[in-house]
Protein backbone atom coordinates (compact mmCIF):
# COMPACT_ATOMS: atom_id res chain seq x y z
CA UNK A 1 0.00 0.00 0.00
CA UNK A 2 1.59 3.45 -1.18
CA UNK A 3 1.80 5.51 1.78
CA UNK A 4 0.62 8.37 -0.83
CA UNK A 5 -2.48 6.74 -0.20
CA UNK A 6 -2.56 5.78 3.71
CA UNK A 7 -1.66 9.70 4.26
CA UNK A 8 -5.22 10.72 2.19
CA UNK A 9 -6.82 8.10 4.14
CA UNK A 10 -5.59 9.70 7.07
CA UNK A 11 -7.42 13.00 7.06
CA UNK A 12 -10.88 10.84 6.21
CA UNK A 13 -13.81 12.50 7.31
CA UNK A 14 -14.75 9.38 8.51
CA UNK A 15 -12.93 8.56 11.77
CA UNK A 16 -12.84 4.74 11.27
CA UNK A 17 -11.11 4.87 7.87
CA UNK A 18 -8.76 7.81 9.71
CA UNK A 19 -7.89 5.70 12.36
CA UNK A 20 -7.49 2.71 10.40
CA UNK A 21 -4.88 4.31 8.31
CA UNK A 22 -3.17 6.02 10.73
CA UNK A 23 -2.14 2.40 12.31
CA UNK A 24 -0.98 0.94 9.04
CA UNK A 25 1.17 3.90 8.50
CA UNK A 26 2.75 2.97 11.99
CA UNK A 27 2.83 -0.59 11.47
CA UNK A 28 4.48 -0.44 8.28
CA UNK A 29 6.90 1.60 8.80
CA UNK A 30 7.77 -0.84 11.93
CA UNK A 31 7.60 -3.63 8.92
CA UNK A 32 9.52 -2.02 6.15
CA UNK A 33 12.38 -1.60 9.06
CA UNK A 34 12.19 -5.14 9.64
CA UNK A 35 12.90 -5.67 6.06
CA UNK A 36 15.44 -3.35 5.83
CA UNK A 37 17.67 -5.17 8.52
CA UNK A 38 17.14 -8.37 6.59
CA UNK A 39 17.69 -6.67 3.21
CA UNK A 40 21.22 -8.17 1.51
CA UNK A 41 21.03 -10.79 -0.73
CA UNK A 42 21.38 -13.99 0.82
CA UNK A 43 21.13 -12.98 4.59
CA UNK A 44 19.58 -15.03 7.16
CA UNK A 45 17.79 -17.49 5.20
CA UNK A 46 15.28 -20.20 6.44
CA UNK A 47 16.48 -23.78 6.29
CA UNK A 48 15.63 -24.81 2.66
CA UNK A 49 12.33 -26.87 2.59
CA UNK A 50 11.60 -26.98 -1.18
CA UNK A 51 9.25 -23.70 -0.93
CA UNK A 52 6.88 -25.13 2.38
CA UNK A 53 3.95 -23.40 3.16
CA UNK A 54 3.01 -22.35 6.79
CA UNK A 55 0.06 -20.19 7.87
CA UNK A 56 -0.58 -18.34 10.93
CA UNK A 57 -3.37 -16.53 12.73
CA UNK A 58 -1.93 -13.26 14.36
CA UNK A 59 -5.10 -12.75 16.20
CA UNK A 60 -4.90 -9.37 15.14
CA UNK A 61 -2.21 -8.16 17.40
CA UNK A 62 1.08 -6.44 15.53
CA UNK A 63 3.42 -9.50 16.27
CA UNK A 64 3.90 -12.43 15.42
CA UNK A 65 5.59 -13.79 18.48
CA UNK A 66 2.28 -15.59 19.10
CA UNK A 67 0.64 -16.31 16.03
CA UNK A 68 -1.53 -19.32 16.26
CA UNK A 69 -0.33 -22.34 13.89
CA UNK A 70 -3.47 -22.65 11.21
CA UNK A 71 -2.46 -24.61 8.12
CA UNK A 72 0.40 -26.25 6.82
CA UNK A 73 1.51 -28.53 3.40
CA UNK A 74 -0.12 -31.75 5.07
CA UNK A 75 -3.35 -29.94 6.68
CA UNK A 76 -6.77 -29.79 5.38
CA UNK A 77 -8.33 -26.34 4.11
CA UNK A 78 -8.86 -23.97 7.24
CA UNK A 79 -12.69 -22.69 7.89
CA UNK A 80 -10.80 -19.69 7.87
CA UNK A 81 -11.20 -18.22 4.08
CA UNK A 82 -8.43 -15.92 4.51
CA UNK A 83 -6.03 -18.58 5.64
CA UNK A 84 -6.54 -20.53 2.69
CA UNK A 85 -6.47 -17.96 0.10
CA UNK A 86 -3.18 -17.13 1.94
CA UNK A 87 -1.91 -20.39 1.11
CA UNK A 88 -3.48 -20.74 -2.23
CA UNK A 89 -1.54 -17.31 -2.90
CA UNK A 90 1.80 -18.62 -2.14
CA UNK A 91 1.33 -22.02 -3.77
CA UNK A 92 1.09 -20.01 -7.31
CA UNK A 93 3.49 -17.90 -6.82
CA UNK A 94 5.97 -20.46 -5.83
CA UNK A 95 4.49 -22.12 -8.44
CA UNK A 96 5.23 -19.65 -10.94
CA UNK A 97 8.72 -19.32 -10.13
CA UNK A 98 9.49 -22.51 -10.16
CA UNK A 99 7.86 -23.44 -13.57
CA UNK A 100 8.61 -20.72 -15.36
CA UNK A 101 11.37 -19.03 -13.97
CA UNK A 102 12.85 -22.32 -13.17
CA UNK A 103 13.69 -20.66 -9.37
CA UNK A 104 13.09 -22.66 -6.23
CA UNK A 105 11.22 -20.62 -4.01
CA UNK A 106 11.63 -16.89 -2.97
CA UNK A 107 15.70 -17.52 -2.24
CA UNK A 108 16.39 -19.99 -5.60
CA UNK A 109 17.32 -22.36 -3.07
CA UNK A 110 13.68 -23.34 -1.39
CA UNK A 111 12.96 -21.28 0.90
CA UNK A 112 10.09 -22.19 3.29
CA UNK A 113 6.92 -19.87 2.71
CA UNK A 114 5.19 -18.54 6.40
CA UNK A 115 2.15 -15.82 6.09
CA UNK A 116 0.16 -14.11 9.01
CA UNK A 117 -3.10 -13.29 8.39
CA UNK A 118 -5.40 -10.92 10.43
CA UNK A 119 -2.41 -9.01 11.25
CA UNK A 120 -3.43 -5.84 13.36
CA UNK A 121 -6.59 -4.00 13.96
CA UNK A 122 -8.35 -3.22 10.36
CA UNK A 123 -4.31 -3.30 8.79
CA UNK A 124 -5.01 -1.68 5.13
CA UNK A 125 -1.53 -3.89 3.55
CA UNK A 126 0.44 -6.75 2.48
CA UNK A 127 4.06 -6.80 3.56
CA UNK A 128 6.92 -8.92 3.02
CA UNK A 129 9.10 -8.31 6.24
CA UNK A 130 12.50 -10.14 4.96
CA UNK A 131 11.09 -13.29 6.11
CA UNK A 132 7.78 -13.70 6.13
CA UNK A 133 4.51 -12.73 4.38
CA UNK A 134 1.76 -10.57 6.02
CA UNK A 135 -1.34 -9.60 5.29
CA UNK A 136 -3.91 -7.36 6.93
CA UNK A 137 -8.37 -7.54 7.17
CA UNK A 138 -8.61 -3.95 5.65
CA UNK A 139 -10.94 -1.45 7.26
CA UNK A 140 -14.04 -2.88 5.67
CA UNK A 141 -15.14 0.59 4.58
CA UNK A 142 -12.62 1.11 1.46
CA UNK A 143 -10.35 -2.18 1.42
CA UNK A 144 -11.20 -5.56 2.49
CA UNK A 145 -8.96 -8.54 3.09
CA UNK A 146 -4.97 -8.27 1.10
CA UNK A 147 -4.97 -12.12 0.69
CA UNK A 148 -8.05 -11.92 -1.39
CA UNK A 149 -5.58 -10.52 -4.61
CA UNK A 150 -3.03 -12.79 -6.07
CA UNK A 151 -0.85 -10.11 -7.91
CA UNK A 152 -0.48 -8.80 -4.21
CA UNK A 153 1.45 -11.33 -2.63
CA UNK A 154 2.41 -11.80 -5.85
CA UNK A 155 3.88 -8.29 -5.51
CA UNK A 156 5.11 -9.11 -1.82
CA UNK A 157 6.80 -11.87 -2.32
CA UNK A 158 8.52 -10.51 -5.34
CA UNK A 159 10.45 -8.54 -2.94
CA UNK A 160 11.94 -11.14 -1.06
CA UNK A 161 13.37 -12.34 -5.23
CA UNK A 162 14.63 -9.21 -5.52
CA UNK A 163 16.33 -9.29 -2.36
CA UNK A 164 17.99 -12.06 -2.51
CA UNK A 165 19.43 -11.14 -6.38
CA UNK A 166 20.02 -7.61 -6.81
CA UNK A 167 19.27 -6.54 -3.43
CA UNK A 168 17.89 -2.91 -4.88
CA UNK A 169 17.75 -0.73 -2.37
CA UNK A 170 14.49 0.75 -1.14
CA UNK A 171 15.23 4.95 -2.19
CA UNK A 172 15.06 6.92 -5.43
CA UNK A 173 15.20 5.31 -9.28
CA UNK A 174 16.70 1.60 -7.86
CA UNK A 175 14.00 1.70 -4.53
CA UNK A 176 11.02 2.65 -8.03
CA UNK A 177 12.63 -0.35 -9.53
CA UNK A 178 12.17 -2.82 -6.84
CA UNK A 179 8.36 -1.55 -6.27
CA UNK A 180 7.78 -1.91 -10.20
CA UNK A 181 9.98 -5.55 -10.19
CA UNK A 182 7.00 -6.27 -8.11
CA UNK A 183 4.33 -5.19 -9.85
CA UNK A 184 5.72 -7.02 -13.10
CA UNK A 185 5.78 -10.24 -11.61
CA UNK A 186 2.91 -10.13 -9.61
CA UNK A 187 0.80 -9.38 -12.48
CA UNK A 188 2.30 -11.74 -14.37
CA UNK A 189 1.56 -13.99 -11.66
CA UNK A 190 -1.88 -13.41 -12.32
CA UNK A 191 -1.76 -13.95 -16.14
CA UNK A 192 -0.48 -17.23 -15.54
CA UNK A 193 -2.91 -18.46 -13.62
CA UNK A 194 -5.63 -16.82 -15.58
CA UNK A 195 -3.75 -18.16 -19.26
CA UNK A 196 -4.43 -14.65 -20.73
CA UNK A 197 -2.14 -12.86 -22.99
CA UNK A 198 -0.64 -9.43 -23.22
CA UNK A 199 -3.36 -7.84 -24.59
CA UNK A 200 -5.86 -9.29 -22.40
CA UNK A 201 -4.66 -8.52 -19.11
CA UNK A 202 -5.98 -5.41 -16.70
CA UNK A 203 -2.34 -4.91 -15.59
CA UNK A 204 -3.80 -3.67 -12.43
CA UNK A 205 -2.16 -4.19 -9.18
CA UNK A 206 -4.80 -5.17 -6.23
CA UNK A 207 -8.14 -4.27 -8.04
CA UNK A 208 -9.80 -7.38 -5.66
CA UNK A 209 -8.75 -5.62 -2.26
CA UNK A 210 -11.15 -2.76 -3.03
CA UNK A 211 -15.01 -3.34 -1.39
CA UNK A 212 -17.74 -3.39 -3.86
CA UNK A 213 -18.96 0.18 -2.56
CA UNK A 214 -16.01 1.77 -3.36
CA UNK A 215 -15.26 3.84 -6.49
CA UNK A 216 -11.70 2.31 -6.98
CA UNK A 217 -10.22 0.75 -9.93
CA UNK A 218 -6.70 -0.34 -8.14
CA UNK A 219 -3.93 0.38 -6.25
CA UNK A 220 -1.58 1.20 -9.62
CA UNK A 221 -2.58 0.39 -13.39
CA UNK A 222 0.80 -0.67 -15.00
CA UNK A 223 -0.59 0.18 -18.47
CA UNK A 224 -1.65 4.01 -17.88
CA UNK A 225 0.20 5.50 -14.41
CA UNK A 226 -1.93 7.94 -12.92
CA UNK A 227 -5.29 6.84 -13.71
CA UNK A 228 -6.10 3.64 -11.54
CA UNK A 229 -7.96 5.71 -8.85
CA UNK A 230 -9.21 9.37 -8.29
CA UNK A 231 -11.68 10.59 -5.48
CA UNK A 232 -11.64 12.31 -2.54
CA UNK A 233 -11.17 10.04 -0.37
CA UNK A 234 -7.87 8.42 -1.85
CA UNK A 235 -6.97 11.39 -3.90
CA UNK A 236 -5.98 11.15 -7.43
CA UNK A 237 -3.19 8.69 -8.66
CA UNK A 238 0.21 10.34 -8.58
CA UNK A 239 2.08 8.18 -10.45
CA UNK A 240 3.95 9.34 -14.09
CA UNK A 241 4.04 7.26 -17.02
CA UNK A 242 7.21 9.10 -19.07
CA UNK A 243 10.53 10.90 -17.59
CA UNK A 244 9.41 14.30 -18.31
CA UNK A 245 6.82 13.58 -15.18
CA UNK A 246 9.51 11.96 -12.93
CA UNK A 247 8.42 13.21 -9.95
CA UNK A 248 11.84 14.37 -7.36
CA UNK A 249 10.67 13.82 -3.83
CA UNK A 250 12.84 13.67 -0.76
CA UNK A 251 14.54 10.60 0.56
CA UNK A 252 12.54 10.22 3.66
CA UNK A 253 10.05 8.35 5.17
CA UNK A 254 7.08 10.91 4.42
CA UNK A 255 8.35 11.29 0.75
CA UNK A 256 8.18 7.60 0.13
CA UNK A 257 11.94 7.66 0.01
CA UNK A 258 12.52 9.20 -3.43
CA UNK A 259 9.08 8.28 -4.48
CA UNK A 260 9.33 4.85 -4.63
CA UNK A 261 5.75 3.97 -4.98
CA UNK A 262 5.27 6.82 -7.76
CA UNK A 263 7.90 6.42 -9.69
CA UNK A 264 7.55 2.97 -10.60
CA UNK A 265 4.90 3.88 -12.81
CA UNK A 266 7.49 4.63 -15.20
CA UNK A 267 9.45 1.32 -15.55
CA UNK A 268 5.74 -0.37 -15.17
CA UNK A 269 4.61 1.35 -18.09
CA UNK A 270 7.48 0.20 -20.06
CA UNK A 271 7.36 -2.96 -19.24
CA UNK A 272 3.50 -3.40 -20.32
CA UNK A 273 4.32 -2.05 -23.90
CA UNK A 274 7.71 -4.36 -24.37
CA UNK A 275 4.78 -6.95 -23.38
CA UNK A 276 2.34 -5.61 -25.54
CA UNK A 277 5.30 -4.92 -28.74
CA UNK A 278 5.97 -8.93 -28.44
CA UNK A 279 2.24 -10.29 -28.35
CA UNK A 280 1.48 -13.12 -26.86
CA UNK A 281 1.70 -13.52 -22.91
CA UNK A 282 3.94 -11.61 -21.21
CA UNK A 283 5.65 -13.94 -18.91
CA UNK A 284 7.21 -15.91 -21.34
CA UNK A 285 9.79 -13.63 -23.52
CA UNK A 286 9.13 -10.73 -21.65
CA UNK A 287 8.98 -12.49 -18.33
CA UNK A 288 12.30 -13.86 -18.97
CA UNK A 289 13.87 -10.86 -20.34
CA UNK A 290 13.09 -8.68 -17.30
CA UNK A 291 13.74 -11.66 -15.00
CA UNK A 292 17.27 -11.57 -16.36
CA UNK A 293 17.84 -8.13 -16.15
CA UNK A 294 17.25 -8.25 -12.38
CA UNK A 295 20.00 -11.07 -11.70
CA UNK A 296 22.46 -9.14 -13.21
CA UNK A 297 21.29 -5.48 -11.50
CA UNK A 298 22.97 -4.74 -8.55
CA UNK A 299 21.64 -2.29 -5.30
CA UNK A 300 22.35 0.64 -6.79
CA UNK A 301 21.13 -0.06 -10.50
CA UNK A 302 18.85 2.98 -11.63
CA UNK A 303 16.45 3.57 -14.76
CA UNK A 304 18.67 4.11 -17.51
CA UNK A 305 21.12 1.00 -16.15
CA UNK A 306 17.89 -1.49 -16.25
CA UNK A 307 16.63 -0.52 -19.47
CA UNK A 308 20.62 -0.87 -20.90
CA UNK A 309 20.40 -4.55 -19.38
CA UNK A 310 16.93 -5.28 -20.67
CA UNK A 311 17.87 -4.66 -24.07
CA UNK A 312 20.97 -6.52 -24.00
CA UNK A 313 19.21 -9.44 -22.48
CA UNK A 314 16.55 -9.18 -25.08
CA UNK A 315 19.40 -9.73 -27.66
CA UNK A 316 21.28 -12.22 -26.05
CA UNK A 317 17.78 -14.34 -25.70
CA UNK A 318 15.74 -13.81 -28.24
CA UNK A 319 17.51 -11.74 -31.15
CA UNK A 320 17.61 -8.34 -32.48
CA UNK A 321 13.57 -8.10 -32.65
CA UNK A 322 12.73 -8.74 -29.66
CA UNK A 323 15.67 -6.17 -28.32
CA UNK A 324 14.36 -3.53 -30.86
CA UNK A 325 10.78 -4.41 -29.06
CA UNK A 326 12.19 -3.84 -25.57
CA UNK A 327 13.95 -0.67 -26.52
CA UNK A 328 10.74 1.09 -28.40
CA UNK A 329 9.01 0.18 -25.16
CA UNK A 330 11.99 2.36 -23.05
CA UNK A 331 11.82 4.78 -25.79
CA UNK A 332 8.06 5.50 -25.27
CA UNK A 333 8.30 6.29 -21.66
CA UNK A 334 11.37 8.78 -22.02
CA UNK A 335 14.34 6.34 -21.86
CA UNK A 336 16.84 5.82 -24.77
CA UNK A 337 18.78 2.49 -24.64
CA UNK A 338 22.19 3.20 -24.52
CA UNK A 339 23.65 2.92 -28.58
CA UNK A 340 19.77 3.80 -30.11
CA UNK A 341 18.06 6.79 -31.88
CA UNK A 342 16.81 9.39 -29.27
CA UNK A 343 12.77 8.30 -28.20
CA UNK A 344 10.34 9.30 -30.69
CA UNK A 345 8.16 12.56 -29.39
CA UNK A 346 5.28 12.32 -27.32
CA UNK A 347 2.69 12.12 -30.59
CA UNK A 348 3.97 8.96 -31.13
CA UNK A 349 4.23 6.99 -27.87
CA UNK A 350 1.87 4.32 -28.85
CA UNK A 351 2.57 0.44 -28.80
CA UNK A 352 3.94 -0.98 -31.74
CA UNK A 353 3.50 -4.62 -32.83
CA UNK A 354 6.29 -7.07 -34.22
CA UNK A 355 4.25 -8.39 -36.57
CA UNK A 356 7.07 -10.82 -36.96
CA UNK A 357 6.67 -12.47 -33.66
CA UNK A 358 2.45 -11.99 -32.88
CA UNK A 359 3.07 -14.50 -30.33
CA UNK A 360 5.66 -14.75 -27.48
CA UNK A 361 6.25 -18.71 -28.31
CA UNK A 362 8.10 -17.68 -31.22
CA UNK A 363 10.76 -15.67 -29.64
CA UNK A 364 10.47 -17.47 -25.78
CA UNK A 365 13.34 -20.24 -26.24
CA UNK A 366 14.64 -20.32 -22.80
Amino acid sequence: MPPHILDHLAESPDPAVREAARRTLVASAQLRGARSARSAPGADLATPTRGRRTIFDAQHRESLVDAELMRTETAPPSADPAVNQAFDGLGATRQFYAEVLHRDSIDGMGMRLDGYVHYGDQFNNAFWDGRHMVFGDGDSVMFTDFTASLDVIGHELTHGVTQMTAGLTYHNQPGALNESMSDVFGSLIKQWSLDQTAEEADWLIGAEIFTPSHAGDALRSMKDPGQAYDNPTMGKDPQPGHMTDFMVLPDTARGDWGGVHINSGIPNRAFHLAAVNIGGQAWKAPGHIWYEALKASSRTTDFQQFADTTAAKAAQLYGPDAQDAVTDAWGQVGITVAGTPPPRGLHDRMPRRLERYPNAEELDRT
